[in-house]
Order: C-alpha cells, then sequence, then structure tokens
C-alpha cells in the first residue's frame, strides 16, 4: 500500500539533505517552517548536532498560522535581518518545508527581496518535505554551484573535488582527510570536499577543478553540471568499501561463506555497488543484488538491481527471493520478521539515525 509504514521508519527527508550540505559553509540556515521540521532535523536527521566538534547556525522560521495563510514574507526578512546583524554570515539559505510547499511560496521572489534587504548572497532550495534526502542534497549542490562557481583561466591547474560526502550516508569518523592525503600524494594540489570542508570559497572556485570525483548518488546532478558549464570531467568513485566490507562482517560475527549464493545490499546506490565489488573477490559466482530505496541511476545499476518504493513490495521480494544474506542498517530487518539467514549491519543515517 503506497505510504504505509508497519516496521520500518521514514526515511531523512528533503529539506534535511539540503540542510546537510550547508551546515559547514558559514551560511545563515533558515528553515522555513513553524519550527517542527527543524526541530527534526537538528533533533533527528543532522549527526554533526551530536558533535562538539562544530555547529552551525541554523535557525526556524517560527512560522505562525497566519503568516503563512497570508504569505507574509516581510516577517521573515525582518528575522532575517536581526540574525545578519548577530553573526554577519556570508550568505544565507531558506530551505522549504510542507508549509511553503502548500501555500504556494515564490522562492525566485523570497530571494531577490531578501538579498534587497540583506546586502548578501541568498539562496533559496525548494524542497518540501515529503522527497527523500538525497534529493534535498542533489538541489542544494546544484543550487551552490550555479550560485558562486566561477571560472578563471589563469586559476593554478590540478584541483580535484569530491562530491556527495554527506554524513547522512557517510560515518562521522570517515576518513576523508586521509583521502585527501592520497589525492595529494598522487600529484593534486588541492582536494575540495563538498559537504566536509568548511566555508564557500571551495564553491566559488569550482569551476577551476581538473576533476570531479561523484562518492553518492546524490552528488551526481552537481557533477553533470559542472561538467556540461566549465567541461570538468568525473568519475564515480567510492573510496572505503576495501575497508568497510571485512570491518562490517567482522562486527556482525560472521565470516564470507560460501553458502551466500544469493546476497541482497541494501544502501546508497554507490555504496551499494563498491560494497558488491568488493564481495565479488571473494565470491565471484554468487547472485549479488544491490537494492536502494533512494536515487537509482540506470547506468550505474545492474539489470538485477531493485529500487524500493514501498514497505510492502520489499517484504514480498525478499521473502520471494530467499537471499543467503543481506547487508543493510539493522532497521530493516524490522520489517523482516520471516528472515532468519546471515544479515550484516551496514548503517545508514538518514535510514536509522545509526552510525
Amino acid at each position: 500500500m503506497k505510504g504505509l509504514r508497519l516496521f520500518l521508519p521514514p526515511f531523512a527527508p528533503d529539506d534535511s539533505g539540503a540542510a546537510s550540505v550547508f551546515y559547514s559553509l558559514g551560511g545563515l540556515v533558515i528553515i522555513c517552517d513553524a519550527g517542527g521540521c527543524a526541530g527534526n532535523i537538528c533533533g533527528f536527521d543532522e549527526p554533526r548536532w551530536d558533535s562538539a566538534k562544530e555547529s552551525s547556525a541554523v535557525f526556524s522560521a517560527g512560522l505562525r498560522d497566519m503568516d503563512a495563510i497570508l504569505g507574509r514574507d516581510d516577517r521573515l526578512i525582518e528575522k532575517l535581518e536581526a540574525a545578519c546583524k548577530a553573526l554577519e554570515p556570508s550568505f544565507a539559505a531558506i530551505i522549504g518545508t510542507p508549509v511553503p510547499a502548500v501555500i504556494g511560496t515564490d522562492y525566485l521572489g523570497l530571494k531577490r527581496l531578501a538579498e534587497r534587504c540583506l546586502n548578501i548572497p541568498v539562496i533559496t532550495v525548494d524542497t518540501n518535505g515529503t522527497k527523500l534526502y538525497d534529493e534535498g542534497i542533489s538541489k542544494a549542490y546544484l543550487i551552490l554551484f550555479k550560485e558562486f562557481a566561477t571560472k578563471s583561466e589563469d586559476a593554478p591547474k590540478g584541483t580535484i573535488g569530491i562530491l556527495g560526502a554527506s554524513p547522512l550516508d557517510f560515518p562521522l569518523d570517515a576518513p576523508w582527510e586521509k583521502l585527501r592525503g592520497d589525492l595529494l600524494a598522487e600529484d593534486w594540489k588541492r582536494v575540495d570536499i563538498y559537504g566536509v570542508d568548511k566555508g564557500i570559497e571551495s564553491f566559488r572556485q569550482a569551476g577551476n577543478n581538473s576533476r570531479n570525483l561523484v562518492v553518492s548518488a546524490a552528488g551526481l546532478t552537481a557533477a553533470r553540471y559542472l561538467e556540461r558549464t566549465f567541461g570538468t570531467p568525473f568519475d564515480i568513485f567510492y573510496p572505503f568499501a576495501a575497508k568497510e566490507l571485512p570491518q562490517a562482517i567482522e562486527a556482525s560475527g560472521k565470516l564470507i561463506s560460501l553458502d551466500w549464493k544469493k546476497i541482497l545490499i541494501l544502501h546508497e546506490q554507490f555504496h551499494a555497488n563498491a560494497l558488491r565489488q568488493e564481495l565479488r573477490q571473494f565470491l565471484p559466482h554468487s547472485r549479488i543484488v544491490c537494492g536502494t530505496w533512494f536515487q537509482q541511476h540506470t547506468k550505474h545499476a545492474e539489470e538485477q538491481d531493485m529500487h524500493f518504493r514501498e514497505e510492502d513490495e520489499f517484504q514480498m521480494y525478499a521473502e520471494e527471493q530467499d537471499f543467503d544474506c543481506i547487508f543493510g542498517d539493522r532497521d530493516f530487518l524490522r520489517a523482516l520478521p520471516f528472515y532468519h539467514k546471515d544479515f550484516i549491519d551496514t548503517p545508514h543515517f538518514a535510514v536509522s539515525g545509526s552510525r
């Protein structure tokens, strides 16, 4: 049944994904809501709030009923002006939720009005809280590059960008600095990791990149834009599978078994693909299906791969296929009470909030 969940939790929505992109950039982030969506983003869908290492200026617009009904954008601008005076951000971002989606907020008009009053760049992201986090990440990346990215003919060569590095897909302790060091050792002069590095400057210089690496499907739309606009080639590259696969198997108290003839891997598409590639080194003759609830790009999927939308669809498929082993976030087991074979926990924060 469409939208019915009896076992699985709601996954992180698109407004949370968009907010995660802006977290480290030093801007003023406004969640255009009455307070509830901002609470979900900060309380459940953003793992960095639990870390004392960094903070972010994220505010709720605090829309009241009549503000929303009458479209009182002037009230929002007043709050933005007050926050900007206190924080002096380099830019502001307004992220949509179901409230502005229902009342038909004019985001372009809101952007123009806010920029005229604030005298800083203002970005609006028309997320609506009903789609999934990766769509919000894709939108936020694309808007940031369209707003800021330029190309300078005299810019130094040898910069590589990494797109899609979100903590909603990757653990907080993912070794990004080691990856940066490895790439610098390969004679790259600078490595910009969008979503990890602080500040907006790397987005301004993105048109000068010599190459981009896309580490999750949510970064693919932006990579294609940069290729079309600036001629920057890109590669799909998930960097951690070789280490992650044995760690996940060991943590689950299992060993890779030749009895695993049919395997299902549930995760973000590029993550699942990379785990499959590693697993095939040990089980070349096993049938390995990658399944995802999120963006699935046909070019990067195999014929048997699955794109799930509904809980009962997922349950019926898993029961019919009778997999010998399933890799996925442990919350997926809640929807599979009939499954009693090997399960390898591979956490996905956007699914369960677990790292």
